[in-house]
C-alpha cells in the first residue's frame, strides 16, 4: 500500500494541476473567413503565439467561416461579450458612424503605404468609438487594393448602368448608386451562388476574394483600379480583456503588434499571388480605360466630400492627421 507520505505528495500534486487547470482560460473566436484566407492563416497564427507566451493560460480556439457567428454579428457578439474575442470587417460598421468607413472611401489611399498611413490617422478615432462599446482594438490588417469584377467588358459609364453589383458595406453602395449600378448585399461565402442565380452581375473586392471564390467560374473580366485598401479589425471585450493578468494581458498585446505586422505583409504576397491566379485561370486582368477610370474617381470624390460632411469632427480630424503624413 502507498506510504502516507506518497498519498500526501499525491494530493498536493493533484492540488497544483488544479490550480494551474482554474487559471487556464478558453476564449472561442468567430471569424468571417475561409481556412485558407490569409487573414485566417494571420489569425490562427496570432492564436497559437499567444497560447505559446501564456504557457497555454490563455487559449484562443479560432472558428472560420461564420461557423459560431455570421459576420454582420461578430461585432456585436464582442460587444455583449457572447464572445469575448472576434474578427470583423471595418466599414460593415459605417451605418453606426461614417468613421468606421473611412479606409473603404474610394481613391482617398490606394496603396498599402497610403493605407499604413491612413489606419494610423484614424485609428486614435476608431478605437474611442469603439471603447464605447466596451471593444478593445489589438490590431488591423489590410485587404488588397479592391479591383472591379465584371461578367463583359465595360469600356465606358454607360456599360455599368443598371448591372447589378456586389456592395458590402453602404460606402460601396454610394459608389454604386453614383456609377448607376444597383447596389446588393452578398456575403462572401455566397458570391459564386449569387452571379450564377443572376442577383450580381459584377462586384467590387480584391483579387484575394476573386480567387477564394473562383471568379473565373462566373466573371471573366478584372480591372485593377485600385479604388481602397478596407481593412479587418480583430478586437476583444473590454471587460474579457481586464480581467486577464497584467502578463497575459502583455503576451496578448504582443501577439497583436506582430499579427499587424505579419498581416500587413501577407497581403501584400496576397495581391501579387492572387491577380496571377486569376490570369492562369483564364481572367482578363486589365486597367479600366481612362473614361471608366474617371467615373469611378468622380464617384469617389462626390463620395468623400459626403462622408466628410456627415462625419464631422471626427472625420475633419482624420483627414487633417492623413494629410500631414
Amino acid at each position: 500500500m502507498p506510504s502516507l507520505k506518497k498519498l500526501a505528495l499525491t494530493a498536493f500534486a493533484a492540488s497544483l494541476l488544479g490550480a494551474v487547470s482554474a487559471q487556464a482560460e478558453t476564449w472561442n473566436m468567430p471569424t468571417p473567413y475561409a481556412e485558407a484566407d490569409f487573414h485566417t492563416i494571420n489569425v490562427r497564427k496570432f492564436a497559437k503565439d499567444v497560447e505559446d507566451a501564456t504557457g497555454g493560460e490563455l487559449k484562443i480556439v479560432v472558428h472560420s467561416a461564420g461557423s459560431l457567428v455570421k459576420h454582420p454579428e461578430i461585432k456585436n457578439a464582442i460587444r455583449s461579450n457572447q464572445v469575448p474575442i472576434g474578427e470583423f470587417f471595418l466599414s460593415l460598421l459605417t451605418n453606426e458612424n461614417p468613421v468606421f468607413g473611412v479606409d473603404s472611401l474610394p481613391f482617398l489611399a490606394t496603396d498599402y503605404d497610403q493605407a499604413a498611413k491612413l489606419w494610423k490617422a484614424s485609428r486614435p478615432v476608431i478605437e474611442k468609438l469603439l471603447a464605447k462599446q466596451r471593444i478593445k482594438v489589438l490590431y488591423s490588417v489590410a485587404w488588397p487594393p479592391q479591383g472591379f469584377y465584371a461578367k463583359f467588358d465595360a469600356t465606358t459609364p454607360g456599360d455599368l448602368k443598371g448591372l447589378k453589383m456586389r456592395a458590402y458595406n453602404a460606402l460601396q453602395q454610394k459608389l454604386a448608386r453614383e456609377l448607376g449600378m444597383v447596389p446588393t448585399q452578398v456575403e462572401v461565402p455566397d458570391i459564386p451562388q449569387a452571379f450564377a442565380t443572376g442577383q450580381v452581375a459584377a462586384m467590387m473586392t480584391s483579387p484575394a476574394t476573386g480567387a477564394s471564390s473562383k471568379a473565373w467560374d462566373f466573371v471573366k473580366y478584372y480591372y485593377d483600379v485600385q479604388a481602397w485598401l478596407p481593412k479587418n479589425v480583430i478586437a476583444v471585450n473590454a471587460k474579457a480583456f481586464d480581467a486577464l493578468s497584467p502578463k497575459v494581458q502583455a503576451a496578448v498585446l504582443k501577439a497583436a503588434s506582430a499579427a499587424e505586422v505579419r498581416g500587413w505583409e501577407m497581403s501584400k504576397t496576397e495581391t501579387a499571388t492572387k491577380t496571377q491566379i486569376l490570369k492562369d485561370n483564364g481572367m482578363l486582368v486589365q486597367k479600366p480605360s481612362p473614361a471608366l477610370k474617371a467615373a469611378f474617381q468622380a464617384a469617389g470624390k462626390v463620395i468623400i466630400a459626403d462622408w466628410k460632411k456627415q462625419g464631422g469632427a471626427e472625420a475633419a480630424a482624420i483627414l487633417a492627421a492623413y494629410d500631414k503624413m
